[in-house]
């Protein structure tokens, strides 16, 4: 499970298994046995299978394709994971997901810091979902309706659920296509404005369908209020390109791939998602800091640091970028130790940031076998880009980087939010950066000269913010 050649995923936000507690293959006693497989839609695909306890998870990935009839690019786009709402992994060709299910308690407690109680309740359910591996060029130049729908409702999954941090115009964005989907074209008039309101938290994440409650607001008119996104919503509901000609089904796979193509822009589409802690910066007069809860997603372009609790990205970075290394001895807790290039007071240091996880492993072993992957594939992908430029997608141009470098956007990293080692190596030692002093507990520091705010300009890294 925890080799470096496989995708292991990790317990991140509330996943499907959170929604109805539900099992796969854990109480098999013929040797004929339904096998129930979800998709992300929360739907169930049962599957008669012969000598359950033995079959391989890539055997019941070819009976799970035989039985939604999906083509052969089926086998590169999807895999199967056992999740729970404590750990989710994602299942190698050769496991076999009965005897993993029986391991599913130790797997908790090596990987999890869950209560015993909820560790002793805690059962895992089989989900046909996106590989970690498939890389997103090839997913450009897949036709497929039926492969398509499903890469949309993970994709949709991920954005409402927030495991996909989006501003607010591209939530809207994306919501509008689900509304083209679900509701079919826009149509002026009360009735289709009701439609929107009545399952708004099918289009929008849940932050964004509160309505706000203030004294303010309790003055102003009697008349019904737009919660903040549904208006923008609307706005972009009305503004979905619709085709003039073509059957329905042939406009529905264009706005699935349409919605697809907007999740692209976001850097950690197609994530593994883990769950651990980093330090906070010491504030106050007597230091204090403490530890957040955050979000690791990594996917085959880099790694970033989610924050679990305000939904935005504390560090992105690109594997080139970054160092890391896995530590865990004796009693001590493990750590997935990040390092990459940075600034203090004008000078450059290298900086550490410590994430606490007991899925640090997990991790490591991730970035590790998705570096080598890439590689593996650098050959092969510059002689596709050399025989056939047009099949290769086209890199952004500014104007769409520029989408995901808007000033605070929840893409751009924040590192000022994190508690980082920095020092430098002067080649004959390596110097420790001391902190700056904080603020004097008996006067206010007046900052003088003009305010230092600049836009942030587009760049080829959407990483860094």
């Amino acid at each position: 499970m925890e080799g470096s050649e496989g995708g292991e995923g990790g317990s991140g936000p509330p996943g499907p298994a959170e929604r109805s507690h539900r099992s796969s293959v854990s109480s098999v006693g013929a040797r004929a046995a339904d096998v129930l497989v979800y998709l992300m839609d929360d739907t169930v695909v049962p599957l008669a299978v012969e000598n359950v306890a033995s079959i391989t998870a890539q055997d019941l990935h070819r009976t799970i394709r035989e039985a939604l009839q999906l083509p052969d690019i089926a086998v590169e786009a999807f895999a199967l994971w056992l999740i729970s709402p404590l750990l989710e992994v994602q299942l190698k060709p050769k496991h076999q997901p009965y005897k993993v299910c029986r391991q599913w308690p130790d797997l908790l407690f090596r990987f999890t810091d869950a209560p015993e109680d909820d560790m002793a309740v805690d059962e895992p359910s089989l989900q046909f979902r996106r590989n970690v591996f498939f890389p997103k060029r090839k997913e450009l130049q897949v036709n497929n309706e039926d492969i398509l729908r499903l890469l949309y409702e993970e994709a949709k999954f991920n954005v409402l659920e927030v495991r996909y941090p989006c501003d607010v115009e591209d939530c809207e964005k994306l919501g509008a296509l689900v509304c083209r989907l679900e509701l079919g074209p826009y149509r002026q008039g009360q009735q289709m404005a009701c439609a929107v309101k009545e399952k708004l938290d099918s289009f929008l994440p849940a932050h964004l369908c509160k309505r706000p409650h203030s004294l303010f607001t309790a003055f102003r008119s009697r008349g019904p209020q737009l919660v903040p996104g549904e208006q923008g919503l609307l706005s972009a509901y009305q503004e979905v390109k619709e085709e003039a000609e073509g059957p329905e089904a042939e406009l529905l796979t264009r706005h699935y791939r349409a919605y697809l193509l907007k999740c692209h822009e976001l850097p950690y589409y197609g994530c593994a998602f883990f769950c651990g802690e980093v330090d906070k910066p010491a504030q106050g007069f007597l230091h204090r800091g403490g530890r957040k809860a955050v979000t690791v997603a990594i996917n085959l372009e880099g790694v970033h640091v989610i924050d679990t609790k305000e939904k935005h990205v504390l560090l992105g970075l690109r594997f080139q970028e970054l160092s890391w290394d896995y530590t865990c001895s004796g009693d001590e807790e493990p750590i997935l130790w990040l390092e990459f290039d940075g600034e203090s007071e004008g000078t450059p240091v290298n900086r550490l940031l410590k994430v606490y996880s007991k899925q640090a492993e997990l991790m490591s072993g991730l970035i590790e076998y998705c570096i080598e992957l890439s590689l593996a594939k650098e050959p092969t992908l510059a002689q596709e880009t050399k025989v056939s430029p047009a099949a290769s997608p086209q890199p952004p141009t500014a104007s769409q980087r520029h989408k995901l470098q808007r000033q605070s956007s929840v893409v751009c990293s924040r590192t000022q939010h994190l508690a980082t080692i920095d020092y430098v190596d002067d080649g004959k030692e390596i110097k420790r950066v001391k902190p700056k002093r904080t603020t004097s507990f008996f006067s206010r520091q007046l900052s003088l000269g003009p305010a230092a705010y600049a836009a942030v300009q587009p760049t080829d890294s959407l990483e860094q913010g």
